[in-house]
């Protein structure tokens, strides 16, 4: 299935296969990130701090994990 889309740079073309994958990696992505999000949080402060690690940083470590920015 194709489908057109109007922006302001004119009438762009694509196919739904496409998109549909695209929106299905980016939910995977987003499984992966609430996954690390949850592991790290369930940490004993303990272990945490084995790993050099403090609570306020878990959600940037998670995101630079999963989508590494």
């Amino acid at each position: 299935m194709a489908y057109a889309s109007i922006d302001g740079a004119g009438v762009r073309f694509g196919s739904s296969r496409g998109t549909f994958a695209a929106l299905k990696r980016r939910f995977a992505d987003y499984r992966r990130y609430r996954q690390t999000l949850n592991e790290l949080e369930a940490l004993s402060d303990r272990d945490l701090n084995d790993i050099q690690l403090s609570r306020f940083s878990i959600k940037e470590v998670a995101w630079k994990s999963v989508y590494g920015e």
